[in-house]
């Protein structure tokens, strides 16, 4: 991959079909009507990108719009934090710590195979030099994140994004705070520079009061933005629909048959559609329909939990427990505190002692926060892929792409994501940014 290849550089298409599956007829370079299966940030996002090459598009999921990861996350747009999830942090960090329910990583157990292979893959990727390789997959991408959000705003997207005029990562201790430093120098040398200054305790509360006595250091972080997730991504969808989109909320896809020129779309209720082309961003049931064209990668769901407090007087910006794996974001007069990484199916119910966990490691950080009046208690599946990478592109069929898997990236990623993939959907000219991110890989 050309690391500095811009979105419109045409990379060079494999030939994924297997040896067993017929070759389908090469698609028309330009569909007329696409289906984008899934309303969150990515599927609307690709959705809106689509329309901008003229396609008709109709977005379909199975509850509604922001149901999934995108509803209740913190909100983050961080590019220069974005990186794999496999790291070599995660091998030394344990494993009864992983099965401990207060654990920021949480594994609960399981004879899942799935989650086995899952877990399986991302131990194999928690190295020095897997997670090297995909950062330097992710730093082109990474440098499109902001340019796109700007791209939304200019073309009439109504919500916006905010710049952090503060933007913590704060510790107890300046030992505490080494890892980061250390995380922001690997970032550096990958090609992904991250401007930042450190604090002592003392320097920290005077940029963020909301800061408690127990900060002895902080890393404050320059150039990041962030959003209500909600609001934007309902923005993004009446944007949608105000340029003739369609959104089928409540619609579940029970299958995909690719006719050789058109692919057929059964829903749930046994209605069939024909389509030019399907993108399939539905998050963590992404593996459901798209197994079938040959993306083996699992997708597996990594839940997180949120829920918003009462604080006396909101932080000017983000705040971020790095050790805690907290995440805390003003949202009008009320703080979004989000966190944990809790490997587990997606529909099970939400697990109150993670809630509580999550609470108590902030509550000795802030001044301020009633972290007792918990509302919009809400937990959510990122979905997570083994390498910590995306799955975007065509599948076995050139009529069906994959939009998805990126972790806790989806926020920041999303609209990059999308206006690459309509490239490649509306030309039949993959970008050479996406080459790393194969969903057949």
């Amino acid at each position: 991959m050309a690391p500095n290849a811009s979105p419109g550089t045409p990379g060079t298409p494999g030939t994924h079909a297997s040896p067993t599956a017929p070759v389908s007829p090469a698609r028309p370079a330009h569909p007329r009507r696409v289906a984008v299966v899934g309303a969150g940030m990515v599927g609307l996002a690709t959705a809106w990108f689509l329309q901008e090459h003229g396609v008709e598009v109709t977005v379909l999921d199975r509850e509604d719009v922001c149901a999934g990861a995108s509803r209740g996350n913190a909100g983050w747009l961080t590019p220069g934090l974005a990186s794999p999830l496999p790291e070599p942090a995660v091998l030394r960090f344990g494993l009864r710590a992983v099965f401990d329910p207060a654990s920021p990583v949480y594994v609960p157990p399981s004879t899942d195979p799935g989650l086995m292979r899952f877990l399986a893959g991302f131990v194999r990727h928690s190295t020095p030099g897997r997670w090297r390789r995909g950062m330097a997959a992710l730093v082109p991408l990474n440098r499109l994140a902001l340019p796109a959000f700007d791209l939304l705003a200019a073309g009439g997207v109504a919500a916006r994004t905010l710049p952090a005029a503060s933007f913590l990562a704060a510790f107890r201790t300046a030992g505490e705070r080494r890892g980061l430093v250390a995380e922001l120098h690997h970032l550096r040398v990958a090609g992904q520079p991250v401007e930042h200054e450190l604090l002592d305790g003392g320097q920290a509360r005077a940029v963020e009061p909301a800061l408690s006595e127990r900060i002895g250091a902080a890393v404050l972080l320059q150039g990041q933005r962030y959003l209500d997730p909600g609001r934007f991504v309902h923005a993004l969808a009446e944007a949608v629909r105000g340029r003739g989109g369609t959104i089928l909320p409540g619609t579940a896809v029970g299958a995909l048959r690719d006719r050789g020129g058109r692919v057929e779309l059964f829903t749930g209720d046994g209605d069939a559609e024909d389509f030019d082309a399907v993108v399939l961003a539905g998050g963590v049931h992404l593996g459901d329909l798209a197994r079938r064209f040959g993306v083996r990668s699992v997708v597996q769901a990594g839940r997180g939990y949120s829920f918003d407090v009462a604080v006396r007087r909101p932080p000017a910006g983000p705040v971020y427990f790095p050790a805690q794996r907290v995440a805390c974001t003003p949202l009008g007069d009320r703080l979004r505190v989000a966190g944990m990484m809790e490997f587990r199916r997606p529909g099970a119910p939400l697990d109150g002692r993670r809630v509580r966990a999550v609470a108590e490691a902030a509550r000795p950080l802030l001044e301020g926060a009633d972290l007792d009046d918990r509302r919009n208690v809400w937990v959510g599946s990122r979905p997570c892929t083994p390498d910590g990478l995306p799955l975007v592109g065509a599948t076995r069929s050139p009529r069906v792409f994959a939009a998805g898997g990126h972790g806790m990236w989806g926020m920041t990623l999303g609209p990059a994501t999308g206006r690459l993939l309509a490239e490649a959907v509306a030309t039949g000219r993959p970008p050479a940014v996406l080459a790393p991110f194969d969903p057949l890989r």
